[in-house]
């Protein structure tokens, strides 16, 4: 969840309102590692942190980290960590160093639905797994839905709208995600065991009659936040979001079950060699 500073902040209640649907991804990509015993856990992009005190429980011996860059998430996290279990850390990405960060090598690093907001993540990706210790795993998950109508009709809105140049940055930037085998490749060359693979989840949103598209709802607490961000005035935001949640009720029309909402990831767990 590490981000620019200029966004917004990041809202913890409304990120939860899909909690199955995005926590389902990281279960899934925690039960590919291959390290059996590790010492040192470290979460990057933590969020709200449910999900990294499920690495606690998973691994009971384990010191575990979790680090963000939102403190409205990180607060989220501490008030739930009721054992102390977990070490709260608040850093971007970019500038968290697994070398100079703890006394101890790490054994496994997982960052879920994180990179995309960082985009200097090539970059970053060989450096964390180098400093893994030997037998350790280096695991993460992106989404890989920025050609969606979901996404594509945001950027569509967006060129539309009478702030245009202004939103087109913060748009463009959410969009660093390579392709899967860029990173597959990358961890190849490091002397890596790879497993990657994608997944395309066909989600059921709820959709209550009368009330918010349910994918609107999703992108508010995600992709959406760049535009949030700029649109400052309340009338651009209005106009903003009212155009639309018009195309999104077109995309992806309501039915008696709900909104089908299909969403791809991409997962990559990259071994360091004992």
């Amino acid at each position: 969840m590490t981000e620019p500073s200029q966004d917004p902040v990041w809202d913890p209640t409304q990120y939860a309102r899909f909690a199955d649907h995005r926590s389902r991804p990281f279960h899934e990509l925690v039960g590919r590692i291959p390290t059996p015993a590790p010492r040192r856990v470290v979460d990057i992009g933590c969020g709200p942190g449910d999900l990294t005190l499920g690495l606690a429980r998973r691994w009971p011996d384990a010191r575990v980290v979790g680090v963000d860059s939102s403190p409205e998430m990180l607060a989220q996290a501490r008030s739930r960590d009721v054992e102390g279990r977990v070490e709260w850390v608040e850093s971007r990405a970019e500038e968290w160093d697994p070398v100079l960060s703890g006394d101890a090598a790490v054994d496994v690093i997982v960052t879920n639905a994180t990179l995309q907001w960082v985009p200097t993540h090539l970059r970053l990706i060989p450096a964390w797994f180098e400093a893994l210790a030997a037998g350790g795993t280096f695991a993460m998950q992106v989404p890989a839905n920025f050609d969606a109508p979901s996404h594509r009709l945001m950027r569509e809105v967006a060129a539309r709208h009478r702030r245009a140049a202004e939103l087109a940055p913060g748009l463009d930037r959410v969009r660093s995600v390579a392709l899967l085998e860029t990173y597959a490749a990358l961890l190849l060359d490091l002397g890596a065991e790879v497993d990657a693979w994608e997944t395309t989840y066909l989600q059921v949103l709820p959709a209550e009659e009368g009330g918010e598209h349910p994918v609107l709802g999703w992108v508010r607490s995600t992709g959406l936040r760049p535009v949030l961000g700029a649109l400052t005035d309340e009338e651009d935001r209005a106009a903003f979001i009212a155009d639309y949640a018009r195309e999104l009720e077109e995309a992806y029309p309501r039915r008696s079950y709900g909104v089908l909402f299909p969403f791809t990831r991409f997962f990559t767990v990259a071994h360091k060699r004992g």
